[in-house]
């Protein structure tokens, strides 16, 4: 019996016993909360659902709870319901219901903790965006795990999920990487507020190697062709970094295109029409301090010019345009001042504002031998996502960038992600899944077939129960990851199941030895243990990581 089987049973249960008794159904909550006691000797499950309602019915919470302890007892798959303090309830289920578990993760497999909570929702979600003047820096590669992770989890609750990446090749940031290839070109230093590092000098080198004449165009013309090649290439090779990295995206989606294309100036135009904006010293603004902005924002600069917001405005609108019924931002820890602003865009366009969305991603450090690690050897001022990956590996930063919460700064020590100890957190996860996988080639050495309708109720250990206890948590994990945009609780549920398999392990024989043949014990264990492997396969894959067979 699963965790959300158990919720219905009690919630069926409770409908009973207040209509027995004449009393008020409709008080009870729409989805009892049922959850795992921390001290195990209090039950399986625990529900304080009699405290919840008991006042609303007129009743005592535990003589209400006596009343559902005595129906939940009589219930199949239920061994004993027990009342406890002022109204709790403890449960213990039946070896075999718990079994149930088992049966349904083989069943499942790949789908194993899938839903549909989000089922008919088109969400946008935007994420990485780094500016194409230079590499992905470690804020970035944040966002690479954490968001293609969050679109994973969020696909898995039935989402249909588009990621996009904003390309900002508009901009003054352009010109000032333009000039920066430029004096490189020139074998000049960067401008003062330009862009330093190696990678500006081999990505102007790698235009006069495609346009040699460069430097010998007319000025606007040489920086046209700078522009043009120098940002697509620096474009390509970010592209080319996320997809080693195992984040891709489904649209990259041009900046410069709503100005060219006039979506900019015909948003802006509207909004002046409808009295949206107003006008001061010359300037048109945006009242976003309605939503929650520090300041209200100009819109159209008092030189005609379109302020940053602008594009915004008009790239929400071609976003909700495009049937998005939700956009999700992920931004930087310094766009706190977004949350209002692109609140204000939507109520301007006449949406809801709860169509946006906007988590914010706080800084990433890393830390080698104690001290902080702060020079790339390309970049030159800044970790990048390549500097990464080469210290501890993909699968390393990925798991360690979407194991915390993103509103929490992090420090990552190096050290121990090199390290293939048990400190080591995805070490942890993956080797518990290779040491599984090598158990199930194990039994087929031995010619032991996996069944699925092995005998459950021989799972009688305390330590089998708490590890398919853990395994049935796993849809409602997922569940909350999506509802809480929380990806890190994919993570750090791995590490429990992961705990609990090593400590059934260290107690429970599965494979029969020397002359020894299996019993119905073992067939039980073994199913026991492909679930587990299944569900960590499965909560790997999520997070963009590989769940290896051999370490």
């Amino acid at each position: 019996m699963t965790p959300s089987a158990l919720a219905d049973l009690v919630r069926s249960s409770a409908v009973t016993v207040l209509e027995a008794r004449g009393l008020d159904t409709d008080v009870l909550p729409e989805q009892v909360t049922v959850e795992r006691p921390r001290n195990p000797e209090h039950g399986d499950y625990a529900t304080n659902v009699a405290l919840q309602v008991a006042k609303k019915v007129g009743m005592a919470p535990r003589e209400l709870a006596d009343a559902l302890a005595t129906e939940l007892s009589a219930a199949d798959g239920v061994d004993t319901a027990e009342v406890a303090g002022p109204g709790f309830l403890n449960l213990r289920l039946a070896a075999d219901a718990q079994g149930e578990i088992v049966r349904r993760v083989l069943s499942a497999g790949d789908a194993y903790g899938r839903g549909d909570t989000l089922a008919g929702r088109k969400i946008n979600l935007e994420f990485v965006s780094a500016n194409p003047t230079g590499p992905i820096h470690l804020g970035g590669t944040r966002w690479a795990a954490v968001g293609d992770a969050l679109g994973r989890v969020l696909s898995s609750q039935g989402a249909e999920v588009t990621r996009e990446y904003y390309f900002n090749d508009a901009g003054a940031q352009i010109d000032r990487f333009v000039n920066s290839l430029l004096a490189a070109a020139h074998g000049e230093p960067a401008p003062e507020d330009g862009y330093a590092g190696a990678y500006i000098d081999d990505i102007a080198t790698a235009v006069l190697s495609k346009e040699p004449g460069a430097l010998s165009q007319p000025e606007a013309e040489r920086h046209e062709t700078f522009r043009k090649i120098g940002v697509g290439l620096m474009f390509e090779e970010i592209k080319q970094s996320l997809h080693d990295f195992g984040t891709d995206f489904d649209v990259f989606f041009h900046e410069d295109s709503l100005h060219a294309g006039g979506a900019v100036a015909q948003v802006v135009g509207e909004l002046k029409e409808s009295g949206t904006l107003y006008e001061a010293d010359g300037a048109w603004w945006m009242r976003t301090t309605d939503q929650g902005d520090d300041k209200d924002r100009v819109v159209l600069k008092s030189d005609g010019d379109p302020a940053y917001i602008a594009g915004d405005i008009a790239y929400l609108r071609d976003k909700v345009q495009r049937g998005f019924d939700l956009c999700i931002y992920m931004l930087g820890a310094d766009h706190h001042g977004y949350i209002g602003r692109l609140k204000a865009t939507a109520v301007a366009l006449g949406y809801d504002p709860e169509v946006v969305e906007v988590l914010i991603g706080q800084m990433v450090n890393l830390v080698s031998g104690g001290k902080p690690v702060k020079m790339s050897k390309r970049a030159g001022t800044v970790v990048t996502l390549e500097d990464l990956v080469e210290a501890v590996g993909v699968d390393a930063a990925r798991y360690e960038l979407t194991r915390y919460s993103v509103d929490s700064g992090i420090d990552i020590d190096l050290d121990l992600l090199r390290k293939h100890t048990n400190e080591n957190p995805v070490f942890y996860v993956q080797y518990a899944h290779a040491r599984l996988a090598s158990l199930q080639r194990g039994a087929a050495e031995l010619k032991i077939e996996l069944r699925p309708d092995a005998d459950f109720s021989l799972l009688t250990h305390p330590r089998e129960g708490d590890l398919i206890r853990t395994i049935g948590e796993f849809p409602s994990v997922l569940t909350k990851a999506a509802e809480l945009r929380e990806p890190h609780r994919v993570a750090r549920y791995l590490e429990s199941l992961a705990s609990a398999y090593h400590k059934f392990y260290d107690v429970a024989r599965v494979l029969p030895q020397g002359d020894e043949a299996p019993t119905d014990l073992t067939h039980a264990r073994l199913a026991l243990c492909e679930a587990a492997r299944q569900v960590l396969a499965n909560g790997l894959s999520l997070l963009g990581v590989s769940a290896p067979e051999r370490m």
